[in-house]
């Protein structure tokens, strides 16, 4: 007895799939090696027709090119699937053509007999006008766009990569994001590179098309005059009708593919489909409708010319084109909802007329309003609200919201980025344009407006966003301006970090810690330090660009030093010392070793004894030259592709971190105690001229 719940399960049809090209293959195979019966020729003569037409559907549905990546596959495929019913049909033809057009099967006899009207005259002329539309002017036409594209497409990606991480650091995105764009960046290459290779496997099979429509003419001739004794003309007409048909049923295919190949390497990637983008881009403008509809107008009032059918469709074109008119004037003419008026009362001015500084402040002209207006398309808001949400996972504290405004004292392309109303940032944006950013490494000029990147200061042109992808290809990096005004305010905002903190926000971080270590928040505050000490010291690591996110090992360690100094420089250097570990993956990542430069060792003796008092001043002239020397080998570094990191002795780490803030870019001042232990350090640099005296009397 059959089990109900067994009978009444569905057949899982996901196990039959990958069966799909291996049996195909086979197929292929057999029909190489074997001979086909006739019905069974037609039966595959179908399918791949059908198979072709599959194809060509899914290329003009699909939305963008990565959405049928599986194409260069499928093509080599029924290319294959074409050339071995090539093979088949001749091995019928010439075995049985002497039996008449029907020996090779219904549909090589129908393509012979009734689509070229059985004159094989006219079926060679037909052939040869599809293999010309087919090899030079769709075959070729999609070959050179697959060179061109992939060329360019494999240029662009240097750009394109770094326009990723544009976005990711300016907290636009999320490193999921990020990941998903790099590899359709990765896949996108992958494909145009695999195209370039399968339009050659179209432009061969129109090739050897030609090449076996003359073979099978000339052999199947020689079969039936010299084997089976049949005049030439029979001969000619059994095996060159024969061939025309095997042919034609071939080359139909072929062209479908072909076409097939061009719609997919044409194709721009956008929201819609192959025939909406056609009706919306080609039929949306009413003018060109109308234009197009008058001059068939006059074209069917000139004598001789068929009237009705001229006249006919310059009334349709021009009907629709009046309808289209008509949409964009209702369009138009739509009114806007009007504010409501509200009185206003005269009231006495109380504590509420006293307005706060804004903790974060962006002023904008007027032409960059519709950029932070979300009734006008405006991405920016979103933008800053990624910006605040990354810096606040990165640094460890809630970086407060962005105060927005517009100023009729900027230019108005100008905007001025400000902490606690003091402008700390302020640059110029062109809305309709995009910024093309120079790495360091392009080759190419760019037409624009030439301009230095806000954030940076790397050199930049504004460009028309038409020159996109030229500029990618040349290795710019190309970001549109809301992403430099998101960017210029993240690189502000981490560089002032420490002025955002204050102790409220230390307060909310304690509170949080003591939900799950009550006992060391008691202990810390107020027991052994006060909540200003406390924010001192995460102030001082912000300013450095060390993240408070851990903040139990930072509480731990002001716990453990509170008892032997109040001072927050030296509890400072300490909680430094417990962060050790973070600090080197911020600075060099995961790496287990590290290049750095180091001072001189008398150099560094002097300027111990100097910090400590118990040494002579320190000459400016001579500083200022070590600095410099500094400044080289930070450059050196970075070369190299090497974060610059000056390791001294902690007890001057302080004195050099605060003399070098601002004048060298990226550069980290480290103590010996704060590397672990399990890292290595490789000294690549040494800082400081012994010969030169370095020390002079105070005063």
């Amino acid at each position: 007895m059959i089990n109900q719940a067994t009978a009444a399960r569905p057949i899982n049809l996901g196990m039959f799939t990958g069966l799909g090209a291996p049996v195909l293959l086979l197929l292929m195979l057999m029909m190489m090696m074997l001979p086909l019966p006739p019905l069974l020729l037609d039966l595959v003569f179908t399918f791949n027709i059908a198979l072709a037409m599959i194809v060509l559907l899914a290329a003009v549905y699909a939305l963008r090119p990565l959405d049928f990546a599986a194409f260069p596959s499928v093509l080599l495929i029924a290319t294959l699937l074409r050339l071995s019913l090539n093979v088949a049909s001749t091995r019928v033809v010439l075995l049985e053509g002497h039996n008449g057009t029907a020996a090779a099967g219904k549909v090589i006899e129908a393509f012979g007999e009734f689509v070229v009207g059985g004159s094989y005259t006219v079926g060679i002329v037909v052939f040869a006008i599809l293999v010309i539309i087919n090899f030079v002017v769709v075959t070729k036409g999609a070959g050179r766009i697959s060179e061109v594209t992939a060329r360019f497409t494999l240029d662009a990606m240097p750009g394109k990569q770094m326009a990723i991480d544009a976005d990711l650091n300016a907290g636009l995105i999320d490193q999921k994001e990020a990941l998903r764009r790099r590899e359709d960046v990765a896949r996108e290459a992958d494909f145009y590179g695999a195209m370039d290779g399968a339009s050659k496997f179209v432009r061969g099979d129109a090739v050897a098309g030609i090449l076996i429509l003359f073979i099978n003419i000339i052999g199947g001739f020689a079969v039936g005059v010299l084997q089976h004794d049949l005049s030439a003309s029979q001969a000619a007409n059994n095996y060159v009708l024969l061939t025309i048909g095997d042919g034609l049923v071939a080359q139909i295919p072929s062209l479908l593919l072909s076409t097939a190949t061009a719609v997919i390497v044409t194709r721009v990637s956008d929201s819609q489909d192959m025939g909406e983008q056609v009706m919306g881009q080609l039929f949306g403008a009413p003018r060109a409708l109308l234009v197009a509809a008058s001059l068939i107008g006059v074209l069917g009032l000139v004598p001789g010319m068929p009237h009705l059918v001229f006249l006919t469709l310059a009334g349709v074109l021009g009907g629709f084109g009046y309808m289209r008119l008509l949409e964009e004037r209702e369009a138009a003419a739509a009114p806007e909802p009007e504010p409501e008026e509200t009185p206003v009362e005269s009231q006495d001015i109380s504590w509420d007329d006293v307005v706060p500084v804004d903790e974060i402040g962006l002023e904008v002209g007027y032409r960059l309003i519709a950029l932070v207006d979300k009734n006008q398309g405006g991405e920016l808001l979103s933008r800053i609200k990624g910006v605040r949400k990354k810096l606040s996972q990165e640094l460890g504290f809630l970086i407060h919201h962005v105060h927005i405004r517009d100023n009729l004292e900027l230019s108005p392309n100008e905007y001025r980025l400000s902490i606690h109303d003091v402008a700390v940032g302020s640059g110029e944006v062109y809305p309709g344009k995009v910024l093309a950013i120079n790495p360091g490494q392009v080759f190419g000029q760019l037409d624009g407006v030439a301009t230095k990147d806000p954030s940076f200061g790397l050199d930049a042109v504004w460009i028309e966003p038409g020159q996109r992808d030229d500029a990618q290809a040349m290795g710019f990096t190309v970001v549109d301006c809301g992403t430099v005004i998101a960017t210029h305010l993240s690189q502000v905002l981490k560089e002032h970090a420490h002025e955002l903190l204050g102790q409220d926000g230390v307060q909310q971080l304690l509170d949080k810690l003591a939900r799950t270590s009550p006992k060391l928040v008691e202990n810390l505050v107020p027991g052994q330090l006060g909540l200003g000490e406390v924010t001192r010291v995460m102030q001082n690591l912000l300013s450095e660009g060390v993240s408070i996110r851990d903040i139990r090992t930072i509480a731990e360690s002001l716990a453990e030093q509170a008892g032997k100094s109040q001072d927050t420089d030296a509890l400072t250097a300490q909680v430094r010392i417990a962060l050790g570990r973070t600090i080197y993956q911020e600075v060099n990542g995961v790496g287990g070793e590290m290049s750095v430069m180091t001072l001189d060792t008398q150099l560094e003796q002097i300027l111990q004894s100097a910090v400590q008092g118990s040494g002579g001043g320190l000459e400016p002239s001579l500083m200022e030259n070590v600095i410099n020397q500094i400044a080289q080998a930070s450059e050196r570094l970075a070369a190299q592709g090497n974060t610059p990191v000056l390791l001294v002795a902690g007890g001057i780490r302080l004195f050099f971190s605060r003399l070098l803030r601002g004048r060298t870019q990226g550069l980290h001042v480290l103590a010996y105690e704060e590397i672990p232990a399990n890292k290595t350090i490789k000294v690549v640099e040494i800082v400081g001229n012994t010969q030169a005296p370095l020390v002079g009397a105070a005063g």
